[in-house]
């Protein structure tokens, strides 16, 4: 087949009460990206930070507002705002007051995953 729908928020949820994840590559039978949805309740954000060694991300902010940390850089988020992170560069998201929408596209991984997580990153 040529193409594939799916709708993100009818996928299974990875997630639990502060963070809904859904996860959309293997759904949609994508064999070059990948598209998720994460929606995080206000205020929270996972304590871990995240990076790539091989596939580059972009952030899609659908609803909400909040906070993404690159590295050692803050930028704030809000409605439709797109964010292209390269491999490499260490990430995490925070919802903001109305909680935070996210559409996360990702690039090829190779098949033993290049996910590496970092502990403790938010500043206290």
């Amino acid at each position: 087949m040529s193409w594939t729908r799916v709708n993100l928020r009818e996928l299974p949820d990875s997630g639990d009460d502060s963070l809904e994840s859904r996860f959309g590559r293997k759904a949609l039978a994508a064999e070059h990206l990948g598209v998720s949805y994460f929606r995080y309740r206000p205020g929270f954000r996972l304590e871990t930070g995240h990076t790539h060694r091989s596939q580059e991300e972009v952030y899609v902010v659908v609803g909400g507002s909040g906070k993404l940390r690159l590295d050692d850089e803050v930028l704030e988020l809000r409605p439709w705002d797109a964010v292209r992170v390269a491999p490499g560069v260490v990430r995490g998201l925070e919802g903001g007051p109305d909680g935070l929408e996210v559409i996360a596209v990702g690039s090829d991984r190779p098949p033993e995953g290049d996910v590496e997580h970092v502990q403790d990153w938010w500043p206290g």
